[in-house]
This record gives C-alpha cells, sequence and structure tokens, in this order.
C-alpha cells in the first residue's frame, strides 16, 4: 500500500513547525496536523504574550525615570481591555504568518485533533491519514495541583482572557512563568502575592540570580510567601480566600494563578496504537536522534525529557529533517543554551551555576561578581542596580563556565556570551575585550573575583 505522506507532523507548535517546513525544502511530501492555531504556546499563550506583557509594564517603569530627566509628570491609566486586543491582533499576525509558510511550502494543514490508529497511520477529524514517518510535536500543557477549589484557579492560558486587570492575584509556584507574570503585573499596578512551596523563586538557576531577582521583586512591592503550600481555595463574596500552611488568617485575592510544572500533552494520542514507549514521568522516551521505541515514529520538544524551551524544540525539529531527509545525521546540540527571563528586572543565564560548578570542579571553581547603578537610572531617585556573575574553572585557563544577569539588557547580553562560551572563552578572553562605554556590558569586562 501507497502512503500518503513521506512525513506528518502532529503539532504546530514551533518544533512542528521548523521540521515540517525543513522536511518539505528536502522534497518529503508533509503534512501538519494541529486542532488549535499555528505556533503553539511560545505564540499562542507563553513567550510572546508574555515578552508583550512585560514591555508594557516596562513602559510605566520608565515613566517613572522620566521625571529625572527633566520630562514632566502626567496623568496616565494602563487599559487592560485595550493590551488585550492589541496582542491578540500581534499573535493573529503570527498565526497568518506560519500559515502562509505551511502553504508556501507546499505542506498540507489537517485541522482537527490527531491520534495514532497504528505505527503509520492517524487519524484527524475523522479522517486516517498514513505516511511513512510521523513525528510528534505537541508541546506540554499546565495542570493544577490537587487542592480542593482549585477549579476557581487560572493558569497562563486564560491570564489574557480576563475581562480586566486583576486588582490583586495570588501566583502559586516557582517556575519562570509565574515570576514574570508577577512582575509584570505588578510593575501595572496590581497587588501580587507570590507563594512558592520551596526556599526560593527559580530553584533551577543560580541561587544568587533567584535571591537577587527576588529581593528586587519585593522592593518593587511584591510580597513572597516562600515555603508555603496553600492547602484550599474558597470562593466568597469578597473574593478567593487561600488557606496557606502557617497562616491563620485567610489571604483574600481577586485572581489565583496557578504555575505548576507543565506534563506533555499526549491526552487522547493513543500512543500506545504505534507502541512508542514513554519514560516514567509520562514524557515520550527518544535517543539522541530524536527516535522513539517504534522506528518510524519520533518525538521532539516538550513531549519529551529536553530542555523546555522554543529554541530547543526549533533546534530539535531541523536536526530530525535534515538527519531522516537531508544529507547528514545531526543529533542537535543542546549545550550553551541561554535562559531568559522576562520580569522585572530582567534575568538572564547561560551554562552552568555557581553550586554546579563547584559540584564538579571542586576548589577549582571560582567566580567573578559585579553590582554597579546603570547610567540609566543614575538622575532618579530609588537603588535600581544590576548584577552580573561569572562562573569558572580555574585550573583550564580560568574558562567561563556560566554567566548570570538580573538587570536591563541580560536578555541580550547574555544571548550573545552564549557563543562565547560555546567556543571556549576564558576569564582572559573577557578582560582582554574592549567595552562599548558607557554601556552595562561594559562592565563584564572588569569584574573582580572571590
Amino acid at each position: 500500500m501507497e502512503l500518503e505522506y513521506d512525513l506528518i507532523v502532529i503539532g504546530a507548535g514551533s518544533g512542528g513547525l521548523a521540521a515540517s517546513e525543513k522536511a518539505a525544502r528536502y522534497g518529503a511530501r508533509v503534512a501538519i496536523a494541529e486542532h488549535a492555531k499555528p505556533g503553539g504556546a511560545c505564540v499562542n499563550y507563553g513567550c510572546i504574550p508574555e515578552r508583550l506583557l512585560d514591555y508594557a509594564a516596562g513602559f510605566n517603569r520608565l515613566e517613572q525615570v522620566a521625571a529625572s530627566y527633566g520630562w514632566q509628570d502626567c496623568a496616565r491609566v494602563f487599559d487592560w481591555a485595550r493590551f488585550v486586543q492589541a496582542k491578540e491582533q500581534h499573535i493573529h499576525h503570527l498565526n497568518q504568518v506560519h500559515l502562509g509558510h505551511i502553504q508556501e511550502a507546499g505542506i498540507e494543514f489537517l485541522h482537527g485533533h490527531a491520534s495514532f490508529l497504528d505505527d503509520h497511520t492517524i487519524s484527524v477529524a475523522d479522517r486516517p491519514v498514513t505516511a511513512k514517518k510521523i513525528l510528534v510535536a505537541v508541546g506540554a500543557k499546565p495542570i493544577k495541583p490537587d487542592i480542593p477549589g482549585v477549579e476557581y484557579a487560572i493558569t497562563w492560558h486564560e491570564l489574557y482572557h480576563l475581562p480586566r486587570q486583576p486588582q490583586s492575584i495570588a501566583i502559586i509556584g516557582a517556575d519562570p512563568i509565574g515570576v514574570k507574570i508577577a512582575g509584570s503585573l505588578n510593575a501595572l499596578g496590581t497587588r501580587v502575592t507570590h507563594i512558592i512551596s520551596e526556599e526560593r523563586i527559580l530553584p533551577t538557576v543560580d541561587a544568587e540570580v533567584s535571591q537577587e531577582l527576588q529581593k528586587r521583586l519585593i522592593n518593587q512591592g511584591v510580597q513572597f510567601f516562600n515555603k508555603t503550600r496553600v492547602t484550599a481555595i474558597e470562593k466568597t463574596n469578597e473574593g478567593l480566600a487561600l488557606t496557606c500552611d502557617g497562616f491563620s488568617d485567610p489571604l483574600m485575592v481577586e485572581t489565583v494563578l496557578v504555575d505548576a510544572p507543565r506534563v506533555p500533552n499526549l491526552d487522547a494520542l493513543n500512543l500506545d496504537k504505534a507502541n512508542v514507549q514513554l519514560t516514567p514521568s509520562g514524557a515520550i522516551r527518544v535517543d539522541e536522534f530524536s527516535r522513539t521505541s517504534q522506528e518510524n515514529i519520533f518525538a521532539i520538544g516538550d513531549c519529551t525529557e529536553r530542555i523546555p524551551l522554543t529554541p530547543c524544540a526549533i533546534a530539535q525539529g531541523r536536526s530530525f529533517a535534515e538527519t531522516e531527509f537531508g544529507t547528514q545525521s545531526r543529533k542537535g546540540n543542546l549545550a550553551w543554551v541561554p535562559i531568559s527571563i522576562s520580569s522585572h528586572p530582567e534575568a538572564a543565564t547561560v551554562g552552568a551555576s555557581e553550586a554546579e560548578v563547584r559540584a564538579q570542579y571542586g576548589d577549582a571553581a571560582g567566580c567573578y561578581r559585579t553590582e554597579f547603578r546603570p547610567l540609566l537610572y543614575c538622575l532618579a531617585k530609588g537603588e535600581e542596580k544590576t548584577f552580573i556573575k561569572v562562573v569558572v574553572n580555574r585550573q583550564d585557563q580560568e574558562r567561563v563556565l556560566g554567566v548570570h544577569m538580573v538587570g536591563d539588557g541580560a536578555i541580550e547580553i547574555v544571548q550573545s556570551l552564549a557563543v562565547a562560551l560555546k567556543l571556549g572563552a576564558t576569564k582572559h578572553d573577557l578582560d582582554a575585550a574592549i567595552g562599548i562605554h558607557p554601556s552595562n556590558g561594559e562592565e563584564l569586562f572588569s569584574i573582580t573575583g572571590y
């Protein structure tokens, strides 16, 4: 029996789109199945909306600084509905851009839920479709913890469906999404309470970065309850009442947002019909070439146990297409992946944390750090500062193994440094570099160690 396609991709998120378009450029007959809007979580719920909200909040922050430069104060009010409308228009534009790319590449777009019938066949909107190879790129989805009353809470998927900006919000969870939303909403005037069960936010990043970021957020007005668990959420006439361990009185807020770790979005895929094995955590098991336990089925992105970031999914998708339809085998290099946190202030990191370097190299681990007040804020009142930290291996010519930054420009600066670290940059290389003056980035080239 002749199969209809060389490749069917399940999921039109960033990774699935990258894989399908690259495979099509190699001449493959490709279809992509998606029940929602193209672009995936990044475009429709995550990275793009988060960054737009961050920009909106940043204008308020800069306006407060503007008075110190001679700009006269004037009354301004943030319009949540207008922002959401503008955001939706931009997201719609991105959806159409992705659809245009699909059409230009000659890829067939199959709209509807997909599920496996066997290892070469999927059903999309009750239509059986066959392919030589199938790529699963369905991403992950937010979940709500098992708390009585959690049905009254929202996730980041529903945040922009709120009819108005919440006057008060409790954010449950220490992961980056919650930290970003907390900083942005606080800067826009929402009273934010951040509740985390861990000792600090962002437990997977360098400890000083998370501590610095949390300290700055507290100074800006975010209330933190560390090492605290919410045991119940109750809807009352005054709002939502949260019962927390260690507190006799409930916390009253208008909105509750839960930022629990995401889980692979595998519901109703019927992977068992294709003999695709899962890991103990419930992700699709893959090897370094994204191959599953079924030889013609592959998986990339957040539905596997690899770094859950959009650029990583794109890299995996392109490597898959190059290996299966191109001219060479590629594993996809996920070393030295920079991570951004578009919070207030913003933060970014690349490479290993101090704890990780000390665990691997012991006394050979070294750190350089600096904290300074950026020129932008030198005319304004307040204690706005930028923090930079460099971690090295002293026994390997002080090779730089990690760079961590909190403050304006962190995302762009660390993104650029990721290339240098991948190429083996040392502390001497940084010291010998000539910086742009005046800039935040030049401070990187004159920091002292401890």
